[in-house]
């Protein structure tokens, strides 16, 4: 007969969070880019003090526990106490992609049933759209200070400042069930309407302190960190939870995320590690590189949801010094569930090849499992070749989603829809999205290695490929290109120079020169719009 262990139980709750911090921490520094004026200075003893007047300024506005609070809102300071505040108060924190149609948010907003919206004043045309069609919202709530305000036609708000000023500092934060909901995201409804992914305490807690891990982000009280990825997308990676656990400096970019504007900070705050998708790191390559610039603090980045090239791995390893950590998750997993990072072998390796391991989106992180599955649902073996629909299951990983009627799981493990290998050493990569990967002449082309080898090209900014139909061939490869500025290339060099980097029957059938590639509100390469428009038939 098992015995029971003699130690004590204590909840693992959003609020532990920030009261660990402001009593260990409590004169560690959050720094934040304000919609408006200058850089906004404070620690997070304070932080947690203005969380829990936010706490009673939202028990007064009759909101209680298991409330649904929206959020549609930047990387700032007020955004970040309300984390705590909503969560710690029992109620469930919604975080809101402002990128999404309005249409999409109109019904996320009245799925989650939201009782009030936090609202940066940027936003205030976008809540003077939606406003009306959701009427559940009693209470619009601006993020600003009474100088700031917006006007907004037909809307009734309440500045924030002026919500929390009458209220005290004190809070006795409940004490509940780990496993109740803490935080909301919606995926993006690339098909049919946005799914919701309700997060516990328990799990965001524990996928917060495994961020502090060595092989994660690393995260102690010698690290500044700025979370390039939005606190709207999948809670920002669970950084804002895992820098006041780990003790590290927090800095938060705003609405300003250009190449120029987080240059400017990671210098002038002496951030040592950031995250956010290639995209961002892409713009702040090109303007590093225009300028001639280096970087002084960084020492590392984590990046994921889409896969960074290799080229780009190394312009920041082997120009700048910037060690490269590639992840994979999604809004099912709460936030990181694999990740790369080199071990002393792998050090041993020449420097190609050390990109080639960082492109790869590494082994699981403990607390998540993760296998390959055949259409059949047959386990494929870990030889770093068969590749197949990767499956996963663990401690933050969804069992299903918010007001679902069906599971989505298949024998307990969520099915990703990401084709992918797991090598002798457990090292996982996503070769493609299934519905992104090509089908040719009975054999398979990664739509990203594709992508990879085409972004190796000096003149390419940005790349992206799809597959299109073909009368003989089933599908075919196009290829998107964007020039950097100032470049010029055309198409028979970029087929010439994939011609010399990849099988032969890879190389694309065709290059359209785009003045951008559309982005969707994750900062992922939207295949989806480019093939509606260019999608048809190859002659």
């Amino acid at each position: 007969m098992l015995q029971a262990g003699l130690m004590m139980d204590r909840p693992l709750l959003i609020s532990g969070i920030i009261e660990h911090a402001a009593a260990q921490f409590g004169d560690v520094e959050v720094v934040s880019r304000e919609t408006h004026g200058p850089l906004f200075r404070y620690t997070y003893e304070q932080c947690a003090a203005r969380s829990r007047k936010l706490a009673n300024a939202l028990k007064g506005l009759g909101l209680e526990a298991g409330s649904a609070v929206g959020s549609i809102a930047w990387n700032n300071h007020r955004h970040l106490e309300a984390y705590f505040a909503v969560s710690g108060s029992g109620m469930v924190m919604h975080t809101c992609n402002p990128r999404l149609a309005p249409q999409q948010l109109i019904y996320i907003i009245n799925h989650a049933e939201d009782a009030a919206m936090l609202f940066d004043s940027t936003f205030a045309p976008l809540i003077k759209g939606i406003a009306p069609y959701c009427p559940k919202v009693k209470n619009w709530i601006c993020l600003s200070d009474a100088a700031n305000m917006p006007a907004i036609e037909g809307v009734s708000m309440v500045c924030y400042e002026d919500l929390i000023a009458p209220h005290s500092e004190l809070f006795d934060w409940p004490e509940f069930d780990e496993r109740s909901g803490a935080a909301l995201c919606y995926t993006s409804g690339t098909t049919g309407n946005p799914k919701g992914a309700l997060y516990s305490h328990r799990a965001i807690v524990i996928n917060a302190i495994s961020g502090c891990l060595p092989g994660i982000l690393s995260l102690s009280p010698s690290d500044a960190i700025l979370p390039v990825v939005p606190m709207f997308h999948i809670n920002a990676w669970c950084i804002p939870y895992a820098a006041p656990i780990g003790g590290a400096r927090l800095v938060l970019p705003g609405p300003r995320l250009d190449g120029a504007s987080l240059y400017e900070l990671m210098e002038g705050e002496r951030v040592t590690v950031s995250a956010g998708v290639p995209t961002i790191w892409l713009g702040l390559m090109q303007y590093v590189e225009e300028h001639g610039l280096r970087f002084s603090t960084m020492k590392r980045t984590g990046v994921g949801g889409s896969a960074m090239p290799a080229a780009l791995i190394a312009k920041f390893v082997d120009n700048y010094g910037v060690e490269v950590r590639h992840g994979w998750g999604m809004t099912e997993t709460t936030a990181v569930a694999t990740m790369s990072c080199l071990s002393p072998k792998n050090r041993e390796l020449s420097p190609v090849e050390q990109h080639a391991v960082i492109a790869r989106q590494g082994k699981s992180v403990f607390g998540t499992e993760i296998k390959v599955v055949d259409e059949y649902g047959a386990t494929l073996p870990r030889d770093g070749v068969a590749q197949g629909e990767l499956m996963v299951r663990g401690q933050w990983i969804v069992s299903g989603y918010y007001k679902g009627e069906v599971s989505p799981l298949v024998d307990g493990w969520f099915p990703t829809g990401d084709i992918a290998t797991i090598d002798a050493h457990g090292v996982m990569q996503i070769r493609d999205r299934a519905k992104d990967v090509i089908k040719t002449g009975g054999e398979w082309i990664s739509s990203i290695d594709l992508e990879s080898a085409a972004m190796g090209h000096p003149a390419v900014a940005m790349a992206a490929v799809i597959g299109v139909k073909h009368p003989k061939w089933d599908e075919r490869p196009l290829l998107f290109v964007v020039r950097k500025p100032g470049k010029t290339v055309e198409r028979e060099e970029i087929l010439a120079f994939l011609t010399e980097r990849v099988a032969k029957w890879w190389v694309p059938d065709d290059v359209i020169f785009l003045e951008a590639l559309p982005v969707g509100g994750a900062g992922k390469v939207q295949k989806g719009d480019l093939r509606k428009q260019y999608g048809g038939v190859f002659s």
